[in-house]
């Protein structure tokens, strides 16, 4: 990994489970930071868990002045709200890092206005949850600029172990929805294995165990498997933001004209997770969806 000591003026607007250990890791490589979150409560847990940085009152105020702005927000609503706060205090030459998962209009919209100003604004969704940006080892898909890539990759690589340009603005959010598009097909495959194997009568774990190390095996088998046979749900990632990225994906795919009917029925299928009240259980609790069977 790249040395990335130093003391580049970055700014964290989000705090939340994947924001908060990013803004540590930058913090800990020697950046000099200022943080944002909406909630203070949050802003001040988060600076109990770091060794430095600076909290802000505002998203202007933690902006003003940084080379790098990192943006880690819920929803385009969130990412469009808190850009517009800190919009008119941007440096020229400033990097807008928007680690959000949205939209690829969005974030064409937001390059625009960063280059009215003189400044950059890169799409860099990530993957890898909250286990890979507390451990400091995220995947990174990025859209916009070469160059402004290149500026930013080195403080990046704090938190993430593998940065793509992908390509253009927007084709950073396009990318993650190929991931999520991934994901879901497979977490819906694995639910299905597992509940078969329990209606035949098998040991689903020793069932997968075994298949885990053949031509089935997936990072969701390795890791999930077992939270699926013990139904718990309690990895991080929310079947609501979940649905708030599937929904984003289908948009995309409608407006592409890609064909996802596989996508848009594990959306549903999500739909029915939350109807169990499943709304903040992870993304493995599709498997909720069919209870194990009684066995006399």
């Amino acid at each position: 990994m790249a040395d990335i000591t130093g003391a580049a003026t970055c700014a964290f607007l989000g705090l939340g489970v994947m924001g908060g250990p990013m803004a540590r890791h930058l913090v800990a490589k020697g950046r000099d930071v200022a943080v944002w979150n909406r909630t203070e409560a949050r802003m001040s847990a988060w600076r109990e868990g770091a060794s430095g940085g600076r909290l802000s009152r505002s998203p202007a105020e933690g902006a003003a002045g940084a080379e790098f702005v990192f943006l880690c927000l819920g929803d385009d609503p969130d990412v469009d709200n808190v850009f517009g706060q800190m919009e008119a205090g941007l440096s020229p030459g400033a990097v807008v890092v928007d680690h959000s998962t949205g939209s690829a209009a969005l974030a064409r919209r937001l390059n625009d206005r960063c280059k009215a100003r003189g400044a950059w604004f890169l799409d860099a969704p990530v993957s890898g949850g909250q286990a890979g940006a507390e451990n400091g080892v995220l995947t990174v898909m990025v859209g916009g600029d070469a160059s402004a890539v290149e500026r930013a990759r080195p403080i990046i690589a704090a938190y993430a172990r593998q940065v793509t340009h992908i390509g253009e603005s927007g084709s950073g959010q396009l990318a993650k929805s190929v991931n999520q598009i991934c994901i879901a097909g497979l977490l819906q495959g694995l639910a299905e294995g597992v509940h078969f194997a329990e209606a035949a009568g098998l040991d689903p774990m020793r069932v997968l165990e075994a298949i885990s190390k053949g031509a089935a095996q997936s990072w969701q088998m390795e890791n999930r498997w077992a939270a699926m046979v013990d139904r718990s749900f309690e990895f991080g990632f929310a079947v609501d933001w979940m649905r708030k990225d599937l929904r984003i994906a289908l948009d995309a795919a409608r407006r592409s004209g890609a064909s996802t009917p596989v996508t848009a029925l594990v959306d549903q299928f999500y739909a029915d997770v939350q109807k169990l009240g499943g709304a903040r259980w992870d993304t493995s609790s599709l498997a909720a969806r069919a209870p194990k069977p009684e066995r006399s």
